[in-house]
């Protein structure tokens, strides 16, 4: 793997960004959140009266109130869960928080995005998030049908913050740290923050960081109160004049992060670099426990900065908090114009922008879905355009600082450092956390050395398997550009292994997507493994050689490495070079007299089994 130069300038304390998954209201992956993101999509629902679900907090005078506002950001999906899969019984699962059960989902996800089998690592993984206040669990007490005699403590098992993580912890069999932690709006940027601290202080060897926010029931709206932080109409008009609160919505985001040199040593695909961060709390000097600080701000940016020994001038694009309320917005631009000073390029140089505008305010897990975006806009070299900005608040002043909204897609281009990006997330009472981001070093492309790759899947039932069939052949079909040697690797060590299995070869990935949607079913083989004890047994033909295993010689070097040695110990008794021999250029069959042609069938079967025994064939 070759490093770009530019990225060499490393201090041994970054962390490297390995997998990710998120879901996002009107985006079940990242790839469609990136799709809303990128086209300007805002995914608000407004509901008309038959979609609003029945909820012990609205009453019918609430919703009658004329500033009742029927607007929500909902994640679909949220209700479902393979209990199955993770081991957890039906009636666990129904009193389980939904936070908790797509938590338990979405780390497998990342984990897999990451490329690991959390069985077959041998190191530590940690697991550092956060989650929203439940309120899932006031639906269990107002049905006590649904409790089915459990009793409180087994009920606060699947409902209490302390047991998100380390529930995925025990399910994941995961032996690192596991830290649930809560500071409001902030919280998974605090995470993040905090899972990299462990993997410089070696308590970790792979972390996974993130929050998730989901509101039960979600099809209800809010109630509008003049001055207060929820939006009017529905909308998040973030540093707009028309600027007038948010909306609360549900989702989630992990990332799974490593050092960086471990990453770049273990061959891991880094999506993007973590500089350095930093969080702190504002203290008492600000008008209210509610309120935001310029000074908290303002420092932990400076803070943040100085971890990542980088200035202000190389940071390209700024994904701020950007609530769109009249309070916070103002003191959020002053707070980075104070963090940047006049160590910038000029006025209305560096594009902010917020990911609230698309999908509301996601509580608990708001720093991932910014920490996600400021990712995919890295990885594709394009800044998504912030939304509803028209005139700027009246109370910030752009033209007395670096910052301007972007309210367009637009190029990313590469200066003359890599690209940066800061990203902001302050909490309600005063916790702020504040993240340097770089993009990830260019690697060297893989060069396949095998004309044929073998792609395995395995999934906990038939109709699981042909869903992750069919899902792997439409990935290949819209990544034609990745490599069949990586993702082969990918589907052989990073995935674990369940009974229902399907295992079929490949020359690339046009060859491999035709494969996948069958249109040579005898190429595909698929069978139910029923034990792991079974042994082995090496069985080799008494036929003759050369041609049938002159690819591996080709392709394979322990094969090639072992034909080669036992040719040195045969060179003088045989009076010939065997490789060449077996194996001449112009790809002619060899005939060799006996005994030359036993002792060649000995050397080649030799190889063979070394190279079995290399892929763990044992």
């Amino acid at each position: 793997m070759a490093t770009d130069s530019s990225n060499a300038d490393t201090t041994g304390l970054e962390i490297a960004v390995i997998g990710m998954a998120g879901r996002f209201p009107g985006a079940r992956d990242l790839e469609a959140f990136w799709k809303n993101l990128r086209d300007g999509v805002e995914s608000i629902r407004f509901l008309e009266d038959a979609d609003l679900e029945p909820s012990a907090l609205d009453t019918a005078a609430v919703r009658s109130d004329p500033n009742y506002v029927k607007a929500a950001a909902v994640l679909e999906d949220a209700d479902l869960f393979d209990a199955g899969y993770f081991g957890v019984t039906p009636k666990e699962a129904e009193v389980m928080d939904p936070q908790q059960r797509v938590f338990l989902e979405c780390a497998v996800e990342a984990l897999e995005h990451a490329g690991y089998d959390t069985e077959r690592f041998k190191g530590r993984i940690g697991v550092y998030a956060g989650a929203r206040t439940d309120t899932y669990v006031f639906n269990l007490f107002s049905n006590p049908a649904a409790l089915g005699g459990l009793d409180p403590f087994e009920i606060g098992l699947g409902n209490d913050l302390a047991f998100l993580t380390t529930r995925v912890a025990h399910r994941l069999n995961l032996r690192g740290p596991a830290y649930s932690v809560h500071t409001a709006c902030s919280t998974a940027l605090v995470a993040l923050h905090l899972a990299g601290q462990a993997l410089l202080a070696d308590e970790c060897r792979m972390a996974v960081a993130g929050g998730v926010a989901i509101n039960v029931p979600q099809n209800v709206g809010y109630l509008y109160q003049y001055g207060g932080i929820v939006s009017p109409d529905g909308h998040c008009r973030a540093f707009d004049a028309k600027a007038a609160g948010t909306i609360f919505g549900s989702g989630i985001g992990l990332v799974v992060l490593k050092r960086l040199e471990d990453a770049l040593a273990d061959g891991d695909t880094i999506h993007a670099v973590i500089k350095g961060s930093a969080i702190n709390n504002d203290g008492a000097v600000k008008a209210s426990f509610t309120a935001p600080s310029v000074q908290g701000q303002a420092t932990v940016i400076k803070d943040a900065l100085a971890a990542a020994e980088v200035s202000a001038d190389s940071i390209n694009y700024v994904e701020a908090h950007g609530t769109g309320t009249a309070l916070g917005d103002p003191i959020e631009v002053r707070a980075l114009t104070k963090a940047f000073g006049n160590k910038t390029k000029g006025r209305r140089t560096i594009p902010i922008g917020s990911v609230k505008t698309n999908v509301g305010h996601l509580d608990a897990a708001a720093g991932s879905a910014s920490l996600l975006k400021a990712i995919l806009a890295m990885k594709h070299q394009q800044l998504p355009p912030s939304l509803h900005f028209e005139s700027a608040n009246p109370q910030i002043d752009f033209d007395s600082g670096p910052f301007y909204v972007n309210t367009a897609l637009q190029p990313w281009p590469r200066g003359r450092t890599p690209r940066r990006a800061g990203v902001s997330s302050f909490g309600i009472g005063g916790t702020n956390a504040h993240v340097i981001l770089e993009e990830a070093p260019a690697t060297a492309t893989t060069s396949a050395s095998r004309p044929w790759e073998l792609l395995v899947l395995s999934a906990r039932s038939h109709t699981a398997l042909d869903t992750a069939t069919a899902r792997l052949a439409q990935h290949l079909e819209s990544h034609p550009e990745l490599s069949l040697a990586d993702v082969a690797h990918t589907l052989q060590v990073g995935r674990k292994a369940h009974s229902h299995r399907r295992v079929l070869v490949a020359r690339d990935v046009q060859d491999a997507v035709r494969v996948l949607r069958m249109a040579e079913p005898q190429r595909v083989l698929t069978a139910t493994h029923e034990t792991s004890q079974r042994p082995v047994s090496f069985l080799f033909s008494d036929a003759g050689v050369g041609t049938p295993l002159e690819s591996l010689y080709r392709s394979e070097p322990v094969f090639r490495a072992e034909v080669d040695a036992c040719e040195k110990l045969l060179r003088s008794p045989l009076v010939l070079n065997l490789a060449a021999t077996l194996y001449p250029e112009d790809g002619s069959r060899p005939s060799l007299p006996e005994p030359v042609s036993a002792v060649a069938r000995f050397v080649e079967q030799y190889a063979l089994a070394r190279l079995w025994m290399s892929w763990g064939i044992v």
